[in-house]
């Protein structure tokens, strides 16, 4: 079995592998930066929850979910890092103890945060009720089979050449691959074809973000097919890749999707359904603009105030924008 293989394909680290002072430094500092910025995005998600309406809140709470979970894992795996490798007597180079595994944490962390993420995209799209739980249930259900079979692929048991399972798992990963998207496109299709102009643009942009975040984890997963000698170099570029390509997901994804969030409230708030304004914050930052919400959205003569925020920040106004002298909310008191 190959350095190259037992380093990637295997999840392991054996000890004949050496990583000099500032590969071992570049992997701990990306590992430490990913587990600061997916705390923080955990934290962004919990005090924004408020910005948007009670329906889209369970967005806030899968992207706080997703960004702690992921940071308990990069924790982990800095723990690992700082104690399970020796320096040598110079100290310019570093060997890790045999069956150091980096690989085995990074998929447990993804059986959790990646089905979770499609829950997220899901909380801002628009299906009927027992549609919504059969897409959704589709979604996450490929998310996980796609990171367990991949995990099959990724961590091989036992001896002898790891590419025949590598290539036999991935295979059977990518079919749930193939259909986690298509039980992801199918929602945002149809929002995007009942929301306003400026949340569809957010949307397509959040899904554009996290469909091209998840082609690359596939290309990672082959790099034991073309690893060179130089197994540490490979392996210190995937640990980087993999950090960066979290922290978009996980982070990057959560802010457009609250975005999409805090679009579909001032909408929202402006047909007549909208009777119950406690659900609804009085004011909405989008893009660093403020949005203000009409106490009584659907009163004739509003003027030019309920014109603007039924318009947007781009002048779009929704084909499903309340008609004046629609029902008014009730006052309180």
């Amino acid at each position: 079995m190959s350095t190259a293989h037992a380093l990637l394909a295997s999840g392991t680290f054996t000890g004949t592998s050496t990583f000099s002072a500032w590969q071992y430094d570049l992997v701990l500092y990306s590992f430490a930066v990913s587990m600061f910025a997916l705390f923080a995005g955990g934290l962004y998600a919990v005090a924004t929850r408020s910005d948007v309406s009670k329906r889209y809140r369970p967005a806030s709470i899968a992207s706080a979910c997703i960004c702690w979970v992921a940071a308990l894992a990069y924790g982990l795996l800095v723990i690992t890092w700082l104690t399970h490798f020796t320096a040598t007597a110079d100290g310019a180079s570093f060997v890790p103890d045999p069956g150091t595994n980096v690989t085995g944490l990074r998929y447990m962390d993804w059986s959790v945060t990646v089905p979770i993420l499609t829950a997220e995209l899901f909380a801002v799209c628009t299906l009927a009720r027992r549609s919504s739980a059969w897409w959704r249930f589709g979604a996450m259900a490929s998310a996980f089979l796609m990171i367990v079979t991949g995990y099959f692929g990724a961590i091989t048991l036992g001896g002898g050449d790891p590419t025949a399972p590598l290539l036999v798992w991935g295979a059977i990963s990518t079919v749930f691959f193939i259909a986690l998207y298509v039980f992801m496109y199918r929602p945002y299709a149809q929002t995007r074809r009942e929301i306003g102009a400026e949340a569809g643009t957010s949307l397509r942009n959040a899904v554009i973000l996290l469909f091209s975040v998840f082609g690359a984890y596939p290309l990672l997963y082959l790099v034991p097919l073309w690893a060179g000698a130089d197994s540490a170099g490979w392996a210190v570029t995937v640990q980087v890749v993999f950090c960066a390509a979290d922290i978009t997901a996980k982070v990057g994804f959560g802010v457009l999707i609250h975005k999409v969030a805090k679009l579909r409230t001032a909408e929202d708030a402006r047909t007549p359904e909208a009777q119950l304004p406690d659900l609804y914050p009085s004011e909405v930052f989008v893009s660093g603009e403020l949005v203000s919400l009409p106490a009584e959205p659907a009163l004739a003569g509003a003027g030019t105030a309920a014109t603007s925020v039924a318009a947007g920040s781009n002048g779009h106004v929704p084909e499903h924008a309340a008609p004046a002298g629609g029902p008014r909310r009730p006052r309180r008191g």
